[in-house]
């Protein structure tokens, strides 16, 4: 059984920064690229960086200059680096991972969510 588990959230003044990290376990047979979402009340997930299994990285333009998209060692963990907060990135921030597991069939995959506060 594969999770992703996340951790790295919190509460912060507008101009901080935070790290996000996702860790997927289970037996993984390819990643093909790994995300961070997130949502508010009332509005739709939305992406917001992702990167592939070559390390090509996208981000929403609203985050672009800000937020850092990266790999650990291991093709299965994810991190995104959070500087120059603003309170609209106010949010539950979700890890994704689009993984062919143990069945071989390629699936999302999702984390729990953690919420990540700015004040200002």
């Amino acid at each position: 059984q594969v999770e992703l588990v996340e951790s790295g959230g919190g509460l912060v003044q507008a101009g901080g920064s935070l790290r996000l990290s996702c860790a997927a376990s289970g037996i993984i047979y390819s990643n093909n690229h790994m995300a961070w979402y997130r949502q508010t009340p009332g509005k739709q997930r939305e992406l917001v960086a992702s990167i592939t299994g070559s390390d090509s990285t996208d981000y929403t333009d609203s985050v672009k200059g800000r937020f850092v998209i990266s790999r650990g060692a291991t093709q299965n963990t994810v991190y995104l680096q959070m500087n120059s907060l603003k309170p609209e990135d106010t949010a539950v921030y979700y890890c994704a991972a689009d993984l062919v597991t143990a069945d071989f069939l390629r699936r999302m995959y999702w984390g729990q969510g953690t919420q990540v506060t700015v004040s200002s």
